[in-house]
């Protein structure tokens, strides 16, 4: 595992989605998370989608991971250059304890933690959640189409 760097974005990966911290080196991150997430909730921090509100919290990386895995993973390098480390972390260590609006779809821990290393927010997790999602409905859609053409005709039959 690649040991994380100050600025780094660290990924962890939690059941159904994943938790997104920056680290800000001594084994700490600054991340996102409902105000009533305690260190180390793990999964359990899932209940984020049902806040407006989060909190920024720095904390011991090895506790927000919990049993999870991790890795670092600055993923948006390629795209965008991230910005001086010494600015990704004063901007990061000032918003420490400050509660923000939060929304699982446009103010996430990703959209935070990207904001900070990038200076625009970005998150292909959302993207990609909602493009399968639209292509699942319009599967669903054209299939209960099909099944309303099929069964038509029978009923006019009868």
């Amino acid at each position: 595992m690649e040991e994380p760097k100050p600025g780094d974005l660290i990924e962890v990966y939690r059941i159904g989605y994943q938790h997104w911290a920056l680290y800000v080196g001594n084994g700490y991150v600054i991340h996102l998370a409902p105000p009533s997430e305690f260190a180390g909730a793990g999964s359990s921090s899932i209940m984020s989608v049902m806040t407006d509100r989060a909190m920024v919290k720095k904390e011991r990386l090895r506790d927000v991971v919990g049993r999870d895995r991790y890795k670092v993973n600055n993923k948006y390098d390629g795209r965008c250059s991230p910005l001086p480390v010494s600015k990704i972390l004063s901007e990061a260590e000032s918003l420490v304890g400050q509660e923000m609006a939060y929304s699982v779809t446009s103010q996430n821990c990703e959209h935070f933690v990207t904001n900070l290393r990038y200076g625009q927010p970005m998150c292909d997790q959302v993207r990609e959640t909602m493009t399968t999602v639209g292509i699942a409905g319009v599967s669903l859609l054209a299939l209960g189409l099909i099944g309303a053409f099929v069964t038509r005709p029978r009923h006019q039959k009868q």
